[in-house]
């Protein structure tokens, strides 16, 4: 009979073994989630985080609209140096007038002629082709229109 006891025993100590071993198996894997639940609500936290930052710049352009409409446009008021009408020398006389006008007239008067004699130079927008009359104002055959406002203002008084 001592060996049949000596059987459960055994047995015993084998079902004590296994679910040991079970319970190791169950302590490591909820560590092992515990560790992916902690990596996780991280990640939604810095983007909670982050979401709020974007709302707060989106609440802060309004406020720009805002403070925009309380002050209302001023309208420009035109430069008295501008509106001032200057007589012009012979030679550009003869491609604009002989009448007093103001610096501004002068320059779309002048940009008038030029389109309708054709004389930008058609490779580049930016040159005019001089003719006669021109040449006297200018005093070169060709110049580019960031030169045209200063050349005609040596022919202004």
């Amino acid at each position: 009979m001592a060996t049949a006891k000596k059987a459960p025993a055994k047995k015993v100590a084998a079902k004590k073994a296994a679910p040991a071993k079970k319970v190791a198996a169950k302590k490591a894997a909820p560590a092992k989630k515990v560790v992916a639940k902690k990596a996780a609500p991280a990640k939604k936290v810095a983007a909670k985080k982050a979401a709020p930052a974007k709302k707060v710049v989106a609440k802060k352009a309004p406020a720009k609209k805002v403070a925009a409409k309380k002050a209302p446009a001023k309208k420009r008021t035109p430069n008295a140096a501008f509106m001032k009408a200057l007589t012009p020398s012979a030679a550009l006389a003869a491609v604009i007038g002989a009448t007093p006008v103001p610096r501004t007239e002068v320059v779309s008067k002048m940009w008038t002629y030029i389109k309708k004699h054709g004389l930008q130079d058609s490779v580049n927008k930016r040159n005019i082709n001089a003719d006669e009359k021109l040449k006297a104002v200018f005093g070169k055959a060709q110049v580019t229109m960031f030169e045209l406002a200063g050349l005609i203002g040596k022919h202004l008084k």
